[in-house]
């Protein structure tokens, strides 16, 4: 993914969630305002932790934009915790979509 989106720089977690929430907002070439930013972070979060039971799909704004309702507090992690999770449902995504194998 750092090859192909990233200048050969090493994407950090919350990059490809920002790429996951591009990807779920399937809006790629639109413009992005700054605060639009942290949204589509936000919307990647949701997404792969959707299939943990943390995260529900509820609508699709006048924008396009998807919602999501919490359906469980995430636990109480520390930062290295948090990243595992993270990167587990990151690949638990990618593997449901065939991105990778």
């Amino acid at each position: 993914m750092s090859d192909k989106f990233s200048d050969c720089e090493t994407l950090d977690v919350e990059g490809i969630l920002y790429l996951v929430g591009l990807q779920e907002l399937g809006q790629v070439h639109h413009k992005m305002r700054k605060d639009d930013n942290l949204n589509l972070i936000h919307i990647g979060i949701c997404s792969v932790l959707e299939p943990y039971g943390y995260y529900r799909f509820d609508y699709y704004d006048e924008d396009g934009w998807p919602h999501f309702q919490l359906l469980e507090p995430l636990p109480a992690l520390k930062p290295g915790e948090q990243t595992i999770l993270m990167k587990e449902a990151l690949v638990t995504y990618f593997l449901k979509r065939d991105i990778i194998q």
